[in-house]
């Protein structure tokens, strides 16, 4: 597991279960539900629990499931954060799971995982949610390195990381030593530097219906490649939002609304 720790809490009805990944021990949450599958992959620096609000929204339609991506979360620490880990993660919790076809959502990293996926194993995706990622990824997540380990307090964790505190902190554990995050800081670099380049490829590889939202403050996706994204792949729609890269966290309510609109014809043909 990531560390010794006190197990995050899941919320009443949402249960917490592990597998053995091609590399390491990896963590996701189920959070139930009867319908279609949907797999809910999370961004850099994220866990498998910032999907609750959505899987709450769409518990009548699909059964969510959310993968704790590797070295986040209560997964395993890896020796590698190569991307092409983490899809072979994703692909691992389908043939887990028994899923012959799913819904991918993903945010951020997890956007480009849930995009090489289907590349890679087309027939396996029925659909795809892309949140605020681009075709070609050039960031740099070396800020998280100055953040503290360990903190004696959530409140002086949340202080500590400044604009960034908030957004973080409901993932944030309490360890034997202090409160800390689901990740190692300077790991999240690391992978970071393996995600950036040109995956263009891979976006324009398949033709499943596509929805791309975009945080309009982005600083990780332009509106002109945004755009661009859209009207290179078949199938593709995309929904500007006023919002930054965050956008489920940002702007929650227009987040869910353009997801359900999105889903609502497929639906029908599931």
């Amino acid at each position: 597991m990531m560390a010794d720790h006190k197990r995050h809490p899941v919320a009443a009805g949402y249960t917490r279960k592990f597998f053995e990944g091609p590399d390491t021990t990896l963590s996701y949450i189920d959070f139930g539900g009867g319908g279609f599958p949907m797999i809910a992959l999370h961004g850099h620096m994220n866990e498998g629990l910032f999907a609750q609000d959505l899987a709450r929204t769409l518990a009548c339609e699909y059964h969510v499931i959310a993968l704790d991506q590797r070295g986040h979360g209560e997964s395993g620490r890896p020796l590698s954060y190569d991307n092409e880990r983490y899809v072979d993660d994703a692909l691992a919790l389908l043939n887990h799971l028994g899923i012959d076809k799913a819904v991918l959502f993903g945010h951020s990293l997890g956007g480009v995982v849930a995009y090489r996926l289907a590349a890679r194993c087309p027939e396996r995706v029925r659909s795809l949610i892309i949140e605020d990622i681009g075709a070609v990824v050039n960031d740099d997540l070396s800020f998280a390195g100055q953040w503290p380990r360990r903190a004696p307090t959530k409140e002086a964790m949340i202080a500590a990381m400044g604009r960034l505190g908030p957004a973080f902190a409901y993932s944030m554990r309490e360890y034997r030593d202090g409160w800390g995050l689901p990740f190692v800081p300077e790991d999240m670099a690391v992978s970071q530097r393996h995600l950036n380049g040109d995956h263009w490829d891979d976006w324009l590889a398949t033709d499943c219906p596509a929805l791309l939202l975009h945080g309009m403050r982005s600083t990780c996706l332009s509106y002109e490649q945004a755009e661009e994204m859209a009207a290179r792949r078949p199938n593709t729609r995309l929904v500007h939002l006023e919002a930054g890269h965050s956008i489920h966290f940002e702007a929650r309510d227009q987040f869910l609304e353009a997801i359900q609109a999105f889903l609502k014809p497929i639906r029908s043909e599931q």
